[in-house]
């Protein structure tokens, strides 16, 4: 069983943190906790983007962005997995030079430090070359960068079929089962 951080930053991509909570919360025989963190960029870019508060309501645990008496603000939480959705590269800058300026950042320093899995789902394109230089860093460190680039093998019809082949792909990195397209089946 999981314990699950995801962090929601204010990266373009919302359709990637509803898919993300939406598939979650149908699987949540597979983890114990999900803990969420939404920036207000998150929160402002998810209603521009998607016209609606539906983050409001997912029964998940809500954390303050500067409540660093959460749990997974310390290796002693116990959470094995921590996903940056979308993860904008100001967040992976930070977490890239060691900055614990905040709840999302402090948990996945913490993560890092206890060798466990962080997922950042990157948005932005183009990259330059300091945002390569980060994902290098967070790489090395034992992070996983997830480009939230679709793919199209499985035919997908709309925007959220595109966006959902990479939200499986997030879920297949931390471990957990979902029925999804699968490549030669």
């Amino acid at each position: 069983m999981h314990k699950i951080v995801l962090a929601i930053t204010g990266a373009s991509g919302s359709v990637y943190a509803k898919l993300l909570l939406d598939k979650l919360s149908a699987i949540k025989e597979q983890w114990t906790e999900l803990s969420v963190v939404i920036t207000e960029n998150a929160k402002l870019v998810w209603k521009t983007e998607l016209d609606n508060e539906d983050f409001t309501k997912y029964e998940v645990k809500f954390f303050q962005q500067q409540d660093f008496f959460a749990p997974f603000a310390s290796g002693s939480g116990n959470y094995d997995t921590m996903i940056i959705c979308p993860c904008s590269m100001g967040t992976l800058g930070r977490i890239a030079s060691g900055i614990s300026n905040d709840l999302i950042t402090r948990a996945a320093d913490v993560v890092l430090k206890e060798r466990r899995k962080l997922i950042c789902v990157i948005r932005d394109t183009p990259y330059n070359l300091i945002h390569i230089r980060n994902m290098e860093t967070v790489t090395v460190a034992g992070g996983i960068i997830c480009p939230a680039t679709p793919s199209f093998y499985s035919k997908p019809k709309t925007i959220e079929e595109a966006a959902a082949t990479v939200v499986d792909r997030v879920i297949d990195l931390a471990g957990l089962k979902i029925n999804t397209f699968r490549w030669g089946n």
